[in-house]
C-alpha cells in the first residue's frame, strides 16, 4: 500500500504541474503548442508509473490487474478532463492539419512540443525511480536499463496490431467529437484502456507515436526504425484510413469525395407534370 501511495503523490505532482501550465497559458492561444508539452508530459509521466505497477507490482506490492486497469482508467480520464482539447497525441495533430483545420507551422510546433514532453516526462520518471521510494521502486530502478518492451510479436503483427487499433479509435473519436465534453471524455478513456488491456500481449495499442516513443523506444529488443514502423507508420497509417472511411476523402490532399457520393436533387416544374398527364 506504500508503494501505492508514493505513486499517487506522482500522479498528483504531474497533474498539478500540467494543470498549472494549461491555466498560465489559457489566455494565449498563440502558444498551443506548448500546452501540447504539458499534456504529453502528463500522458507519459502517468502512464510510465502505470507500467511500473503492471510490471512490479502485481508481486513486489501485490497489487492486482484490476487495480492496474482502475489506475489506467481513471489516468485517461484526468488527461482527459485537464488538458482538454490538447491532446498529447501527433495522431491527432495531424489528423487536424489533413482536415485543414491547422497550419503547417502550428502542426510541426505541436508534433515537437509533444515529442519533447515525452522525452522529458521520461527524464523525470527515471530520476524518481532512482530516488528509490518504495521497494517497487528500487526494483524498477534496476530494471530501468533492461526494460521490457511493449512490441512483443513480429513487425508486421504489430504495425498492423497498431494501425486496426488506431483505426477502431479514431472513426469513434470522429464521431464523438462534437459531442458533450461529459460524455467525451469518459468513453475516450473507457475506450483507450480497452484497447491497451487487450492488445497487451501485441503492443500494448499506445496508438499515440510521442506516447509510444516514451514508453518503449528505449527499451531493447528493436531498433529505433522497427519501433518506428510500428509506432509511428501504424497510427499514422490507421488514423489516414478513419480519416478517409469517415469522409470519403482527405481535404488536404484532394477534395474529391472517392467513397460517399451525393445524390443529386432536383424538382420537377408543376407545368411539365401537368403536361404529361394530358398527354
Amino acid at each position: 500500500m506504500s508503494g501505492l501511495n508514493a505513486s499517487l503523490g506522482y500522479f498528483v505532482a504531474v497533474v498539478i504541474f500540467a494543470a498549472l501550465v494549461r491555466a498560465l497559458l489559457k489566455k494565449w492561444p498563440r502558444f498551443s503548442f506548448v500546452l501540447e508539452f504539458a499534456s504529453s508530459f502528463m500522458l507519459v509521466a502517468c502512464w510510465l508509473e502505470v507500467q511500473t505497477i503492471v510490471e512490479v507490482g502485481q508481486w513486489a506490492g501485490g497489487l492486482g490487474p484490476d487495480v492496474t486497469l482502475t489506475i489506467l482508467f481513471v489516468v485517461l480520464l484526468t488527461h482527459g478532463v485537464i488538458c482538454g482539447g490538447a491532446s498529447g497525441n501527433p495522431s491527432l495533430v495531424v489528423m487536424r492539419f489533413l482536415q485543414l483545420e491547422a497550419t503547417t507551422l502550428p502542426t510541426l510546433l505541436a508534433v515537437a512540443a509533444q515529442f519533447l514532453g515525452a522525452h522529458l516526462a521520461l527524464l523525470v520518471a527515471v530520476y524518481y525511480w532512482s530516488l528509490e521510494l518504495t521497494d517497487m521502486h528500487m526494483i524498477k530502478n534496476l530494471m530501468a536499463r533492461e526494460c521490457s518492451t511493449s512490441l512483443l510479436v513480429s513487425l508486421l503483427q504489430g504495425f498492423f496490431t497498431e494501425c486496426v487499433c488506431t483505426l477502431v479509435f479514431h472513426l469513434i473519436h470522429l464521431n464523438l467529437r462534437r459531442r458533450s465534453a461529459l460524455i467525451q471524455v469518459p468513453l475516450i478513456a473507457v475506450l483507450l484502456t480497452f484497447l491497451s488491456h487487450t492488445a497487451k500481449g501485441y503492443t500494448s495499442a499506445y496508438v499515440n507515436p510521442s506516447l509510444a516513443y516514451g514508453l518503449t523506444f528505449y527499451c531493447s529488443g528493436f531498433t529505433v526504425t522497427e519501433y518506428a514502423v510500428v509506432y509511428w507508420l501504424g497510427p499514422l497509417t490507421g488514423m489516414t484510413l478513419a480519416l478517409l472511411l469517415y469522409m470519403g476523402h482527405i481535404p488536404r490532399i484532394f477534395a474529391k469525395n472517392l467513397i460517399y457520393f451525393q445524390k443529386t436533387r432536383f424538382r420537377v416544374p408543376k407545368g411539365d407534370k401537368g403536361e404529361k398527364k394530358k398527354m
